[in-house]
């Protein structure tokens, strides 16, 4: 009889308790997210940073502390806070040992993010040199460790002001080639400064301070180009802010106990529920959600003592007992708002009124290519759908819909995608220029009809049913011109969805280099040339489109360790001007420029 192989074999031997801090680094995810190389602003260099920020702006929060410096040198952040410092005896305890801390007693801190006692342990685990020094009442405690283990310690007397200092170095065996990007950084610290009026920041010298909170914030994302000046209220638990553009669709900025929801969550839907009642009480009218909505930039912060959030990246509030409060008080400050402001109530009654006519205007529109899109087919064209979606919870999370270009590059994508999460939308050629256009531009155009109708984003943007858009084309010409066409697209009607962080492209290789032992795909002309010379009689071949990539091949691009570049923008301010002259008229500005960039 066959003797069976070892791993076959369960028993006592194969089962496996691990220490938090190999918990930590095997199962990385699960506490920073995402790992990343600095490319994107969520990567997990950014969360560790963030950590140990989150820490000292709690400081300032509870009364302690009203600066914080940042650096970054040579990969190495810095951070330390004017606050209390940790206690001189626990201070190993704090940054090493799960489920150690202070924020589990409401007397020392009543609103705070990390409430799992996780962040800096994750922190010092992720790198490969870590070192807090606390310093209090005159005396000061050091520790250092590497990779999360202790490796020396010293205190004593010290004439520095009390607070704590973190010094740490990312590991780059967790985290490859990584670079901090400083715009990711400082848009970052810029939101702590918004929701924490009268904190100093200060990033390398650079000092970064807001004197109005999510006034300030909302005044730097919609800058000038508002219809009437920014309603702001703030109170004990709650400060949010709003006004209207001549954009489309809603824009949102929400946070809780400091925390970005980029995702919203039952504040942000309380927030606008609360808007519509304030509007139509003080009104005493009945105006459509969709009518008061479109055109609006808001910001809602809260803070809550027992947040619950649907992901450990916690950009998603969960809480559901807040809804009435949030409600009731947004609708009250909205009332007295615009009793207190004629001006305003007039022009926002104007704004409301003209949707009101816009969307009318549009319905007729509507119903003319709804009429059309059941007389072609019942399901949508060029659309091979996946299984699951975003409203299916857990399983749709990943979900990802690929808008890619012609027949034989999403026959590559096709081939090869994974049918339960991976569905492929596929554009006929170059989709019409939609820069300065209406939302009737949207339904008289076949092709953007169906995508937007295969997105599930025509009535309400919340009823999007992919996590993840990509926009798949050639890295030639013509693909980058599809890729800016697409972007306009979302930029013009659904920005809310690029800010969202819903919108990203996909990289793929440009070149393979090959012998016949071993085959290397190349994202640039410096891979390609590293690897020519590494390998032996190599034969280079350059992909022209995606189409010239076999199906059997594409499937590592698209599979988990899939390369996505996020589309984000700046601020919402400026892409309006920035879409003006990519995609506005020609002019001898743009030709300039078009001619002093040529390679």
């Amino acid at each position: 009889m066959a003797k069976k192989s070892s791993a076959a074999v369960y028993d006592e031997s194969k089962i496996k308790t691990l220490s938090s801090l190999e918990h930590i680094r095997l199962r990385t995810g699960m506490y920073i997210g995402r790992l990343g190389d600095g490319s994107n602003p969520d990567d997990g260099i950014y969360i560790l940073l963030k950590e140990v920020v989150d820490n000292a702006v709690d400081e300032f929060i509870m009364g302690f502390g009203k600066r914080i410096d940042i650096g970054i040198e040579q990969q190495i952040v810095s951070i330390r806070d004017y606050g209390r410092g940790i206690p001189l005896g626990k201070v190993i305890d704090c940054v090493s040992t799960i489920n150690t801390g202070a924020k589990y007693n409401d007397d020392v801190f009543q609103f705070s993010v990390g409430l799992n006692g996780v962040g800096t342990k994750a922190v010092n685990a992720l790198s490969s040199r870590f070192k807090v020094t606390s310093y209090r009442d005159g005396q000061y405690f050091e520790a250092q460790f590497e990779r999360g283990t202790l490796k020396a310690k010293k205190k004593g007397s010290s004439s520095e002001p009390d607070g704590t200092r973190v010094e740490f170095l990312p590991d780059a065996e967790v985290f490859g080639d990584y670079t901090f990007n400083y715009e990711y950084v400082e848009k970052r610290l810029w939101n702590y400064a918004y929701l924490n009026a009268g904190l100093r920041l200060y990033l390398d010298n650079q000092k970064i301070e807001s004197k109005n909170g999510l006034l300030d914030l909302l005044q730097g994302e919609v800058g000038e180009k508002t219809i009437y000046p920014i309603a702001y209220s703030k109170g004990k638990q709650l400060e949010f802010a709003f006004t209207h553009t001549q954009t489309y669709g809603e824009t949102y900025f929400s946070f809780v106990n400091g925390q970005y929801t980029s995702d919203g969550g039952t504040h942000q839907s309380a927030f606008r529920e609360g808007i519509l009642k304030g509007v139509n009480e003080f009104y005493k009218k009945n105006f459509a959600s969709q009518d008061v909505r479109e055109g609006i930039a808001g910001a809602i912060a809260i803070k809550l003592k027992n947040p619950i959030f649907e992901s450990q990246t916690k950009n998603k509030l969960g809480n559901t007992e807040i809804r009435g409060w949030v409600v009731s008080e947004v609708k009250s400050a909205v009332v007295d708002f615009l009793h207190k402001n004629i001006e305003m109530s007039r022009l926002l009654e104007s704004k409301i009124v003209q949707n009101q006519k816009l969307r009318t205007e549009l319905n007729a529109v509507k119903k003319e290519a709804k009429e059309a899109a059941k007389r072609i087919e019942i399901k949508i064209p060029n659309l091979r759908d996946c299984k699951y979606h975003l409203p299916d919870g857990k399983k749709g999370e990943r979900s990802t819909i690929f808008l890619t270009e012609g027949m034989s590059a999403g026959g590559s994508i096709i081939s090869s995608r994974d049918v339960l999460t991976q569905a492929i939308f596929t554009l006929k050629g170059k989709p019409l220029n939609v820069f300065g256009k209406n939302r009737a531009a949207i339904y008289q155009n076949e092709e953007l009809y169906n995508m937007m109708m295969a997105l599930g984003i025509e009535e309400e943007i919340e009823n999007l049913r992919y996590g993840r858009i990509v926009l798949a084309t050639d890295a030639d010409v013509d693909g980058f011109h599809i890729r800016n066409l697409l972007m306009t697209f979302f930029l013009n009607y659904f920005e809310e969805l690029v800010v969202a962080g819903h919108v990203f492209i996909l990289e793929t290789p440009l070149f393979r280099v090959r012998n016949k032992k071993e085959t290397r795909y190349c994202y640039s002309e410096k891979e390609r040339d590293k690897n020519v010379k590494e390998l032996r009689d190599p034969e280079v071949t350059r992909f022209k489109g995606l189409g010239e990539i076999s199906p059997r091949e594409f499937g590592q691009f698209i599979g988990p360790d899939m390369r996505l570049v996020e589309v984000n923008i700046k601020s919402v301010k400026n892409i309006s001007d920035t879409l003006d002259f990519y995609m506005g008229k020609n002019t001898p500005e743009r030709r300039e420029y078009i001619m002093g960039n040529l390679r």
